[in-house]
C-alpha cells in the first residue's frame, strides 16, 4: 500500500537543497505511478543548484531537479495499455505536445511546449515517487541495473550526436571531452561501429575512462597537441566526423581543425558564452557540415538495445553514490571535486 506523502530534495535556493514531506502525485488517466530507484545527477542540475537558471530558463520557485530516471511502475491509469504494476522501466523525460510542427514532422525535443523534468517551472525525479505520461516509459530487460536505465537518458545524447553526424561503421571520430556526455558518446560511437575513436581531455583520469568506454585513442591536451596527433593517428587527413561535449569555445575550434575536408562537425557543448569564435576560412575551405544537437529524439529504444550488449558497461563512468537524504552533500561533491567526479548516481528508494 502506497503512503501520501513522500521524501523530496528540493531546491528551495542558490545551493541550498531541504529534504521535504510532499504529496505522492497522482496518475493521469494516461500516466503512470513509478517509483524511483535510480537518479543520474547533471551538470545542468548543478547549473540551476549554482545559478538558478540556464538561459531562458529560470528557477523562480522551489523545484526539484534530477532527470535522468529510473524506477518500477507501481500505478496504472485507466487509458494506459501496454504497461504493467511491477514493470522496471527508463524514463524519457521530455512530454512534448504532439501537435506542432516538430513534433509532426519526428523532431519533437525541438518542441517548444516540452514540459521536462527539472526544467522550470517542471519538477523532476529526485523524489520517491513521479507520474508519468505512458509513452515515455520503457521497460527495460530483466538484466538490466536501475543504473544504466537512469543512464539511458544520458547516453541518448550520444546516439542523437552520432545519428545527426551521420556517423558510419568504419569511420574515424574524435570527440572533444571525456566528462559524462563524452564518454557516453564514446560508447554510442563504439556501438555504431567507429573504427577510429579519439577522446580529448585536460584530465588523463578521464582518459583512461575513456578507453574503457571504447576510445580506440586518446589526447591529453596538457602534453600533446591536438592537430599533431590527430594527423598521426589518421594519416595526416582528419577525422570523417568530429563532436564537441566539453562546452568550451577551444573545443568547438578544436572540432574544425580536427575533422577531415567534407567532414562533419556535432556541437553537444554549451558554452558559457552565447558567441564562439570560429574560423569561417576552414568551415568553407573544407566545406565542412556543421550541426547543433539538442537533446534527442526516438533514440530510447535503440539506446535500451545498445545497452543491453555487455560489452558496453555504462556504469563505468559513476564514480559516487548517495541516498536521497544525502542530495545536497552530492551537488557540494559535484562542485568542489570536479577531477575525481564523473557521474553521481542518487537513490530514492
Amino acid at each position: 500500500m502506497i503512503e501520501d506523502k513522500m521524501k523530496a530534495a528540493v531546491l528551495t535556493d542558490l545551493n541550498k537543497i531541504e529534504l521535504q514531506e510532499i504529496k505522492i502525485p497522482v496518475p493521469k488517466d494516461d500516466e503512470v505511478l513509478i517509483e524511483i530507484k535510480a537518479v543520474g545527477l547533471c551538470g545542468s542540475d548543478v547549473h540551476y543548484y549554482q545559478h538558478g537558471r540556464i538561459g531562458d530558463f529560470i528557477v523562480e520557485k522551489p523545484i526539484i531537479l534530477g532527470h535522468e530516471a529510473s524506477g518500477n511502475v507501481v500505478e496504472i491509469g485507466r487509458n494506459v495499455k501496454g504497461l504493467t504494476v511491477g514493470q522496471r522501466v527508463s524514463i524519457e523525460p521530455g512530454a512534448t505536445c504532439g501537435e506542432c510542427e516538430y513534433c509532426k514532422e519526428g523532431r519533437y525535443n525541438l518542441c517548444p511546449s516540452v514540459e521536462f523534468l527539472a526544467t522550470p517551472p517542471y519538477d523532476g525525479a529526485f523524489c520517491e515517487y513521479i507520474a508519468m505520461r505512458a509513452d515515455l516509459v520503457f521497460p527495460i530487460p530483466e538484466e538490466m541495473s536501475y543504473e544504466t536505465a537512469a543512464l539511458v537518458e544520458p547516453f541518448s545524447v550520444g546516439v542523437h550526436a552520432i545519428n545527426r553526424g551521420r556517423l558510419s561503421p568504419g569511420e574515424t571520430v574524435v570527440i572533444m571531452g571525456m566528462g559524462p556526455i563524452g564518454l557516453v558518446t564514446a560508447a554510442a560511437a563504439k556501438a555504431a561501429g567507429a573504427r577510429m575513436i579519439i577522446g580529448v581531455d585536460l584530465e588523463q583520469s578521464r582518459l583512461d575512462v575513456a578507453k574503457e568506454m571504447g576510445a580506440t585513442h586518446t589526447i591529453n591536451l596538457r602534453e600533446e597537441n591536438l592537430k599533431e596527433k590527430v594527423n598521426e593517428y589518421t594519416n595526416g587527413t582528419g577525422t570523417d566526423l568530429a563532436i564537441e561535449t566539453a562546452g568550451s569555445p577551444k573545443a568547438v575550434q578544436g572540432t574544425i581543425e580536427s575533422v577531415r575536408k567534407g567532414g562533419r562537425v556535432a556541437i553537444v557543448g554549451m558554452s558559457p558564452q552565447d558567441e564562439v569564435p570560429v574560423s569561417v576560412s576552414k568551415i568553407i575551405d573544407k566545406e565542412i557540415d556543421m550541426v547543433g544537437i539538442f537533446r534527442y529524439h526516438h533514440t530510447y529504444p535503440m539506446a535500451i538495445e545498445m545497452l543491453s550488449n555487455p560489452e558496453i558497461d555504462i556504469e563505468k563512468i559513476i564514480t559516487n553514490k548517495y541516498p536521497l537524504n544525502d542530495t545536497a552533500e552530492a551537488f557540494e561533491k559535484a562542485i568542489h571535486d570536479k577531477t575525481n567526479t564523473l557521474k553521481i548516481m542518487i537513490y530514492p528508494n
